[in-house]
């Protein structure tokens, strides 16, 4: 790869997002206070010591604020693997096998698809227990249906092509077919909608936060201190602003940085299919 070739967006997108990373890796290494540690008086200003200020209860917000990105960063990257994994693996399979088990997936993606998934995952999380296990459980099924509906669409129109039938002609299983000859076909749109889940499911975490049925108190994640901080705001106190602002970093970053993986993956393709 030729890195003056990378655009200056691409770049921007790496380096807040590689940051990002490394502060949820390291949190209890970077962060000055311990999470729940009440250090000063409630909604002290920025200082020397308090970077950032404390929050609502007098805890010191950069802490907070690398905790938090720990909790939302992890959360939200374990539900889209499981949304991938569960998602490509059913509408690939729904595009080979076709039939009754296309028929019967679809409808039922359909009639899960046809709830708004925010209501649908406040009505499930109030009746089962709050806790990491129940939110990625409940993010990653409940986006599996995006990523099958994607998934099945590009796995039909590659599954009736001629390197498909000719490994069918040669007695390849579904097995084969799906992961060795459908899946490395159907990489570039699955990577372009990678980066739009995983922003997907740091702002529906934020929201089930925010209404009280994601991540709870004590734990700091980036919706719920956005929660904890709003009354701040009449006062002109930016505590509940500063989580807001990371989280359209993150999805901001994310974003550029699957745009040019998608416009890279696209060039690459094309330069090989003029050879």
């Amino acid at each position: 790869m030729n890195l003056a070739r990378v655009p200056i967006s691409a770049w921007v997108g790496i380096l807040f997002t590689g940051a990002f990373a490394i502060v949820a890796l390291f949190a209890p290494l970077i962060a000055p206070y311990p999470m729940t540690l009440i250090v000063g008086d409630l909604w002290e200003p920025m200082s020397a010591e308090h970077l950032l200020g404390t929050d609502n209860l007098g805890r010191d917000l950069l802490s907070r604020m690398i905790y938090g990105a720990r909790t939302t960063i992890f959360i939200a990257a374990l539900a889209t693997a499981l949304s991938f994994s569960m998602g490509s693996i059913l509408g690939f399979t729904a595009a080979v096998v076709g039939g009754w088990l296309d028929q019967g997936l679809s409808r039922f993606v359909d009639m899960l698809m046809a709830i708004p998934t925010l209501i649908f995952g406040l009505v499930v999380l109030s009746v089962l227990p709050t806790n990491l296990l129940t939110l990625i459980l409940v993010m990653g099924i409940l986006d599996s249906t995006r990523v099958y509906r994607l998934a099945r669409a590009v796995a039909v129109d590659i599954n009736v092509m001629d390197f498909v039938e000719a490994a069918k002609l040669r007695g390849e299983g579904r097995g084969w077919i799906i992961f060795r000859e459908i899946l490395p076909n159907a990489l570039t749109p699955l990577v372009a909608e990678l980066g739009l889940r995983f922003i997907f499911q740091v702002l529906f975490l934020s929201a089930l936060s925010f209404l009280g049925l994601g991540v709870q108190p004590p734990e700091a994640d980036w919706g719920g201190m956005v929660k904890e901080n709003k009354e701040g705001i009449v006062f002109g106190i930016p505590a509940a602003l500063i989580p807001a602002a990371a989280i359209a970093a993150l999805a901001i970053s994310v974003n550029l940085v699957a745009d040019w993986v998608l416009n890279r993956t696209t060039s690459l393709k094309g330069g090989r299919g003029g050879e």
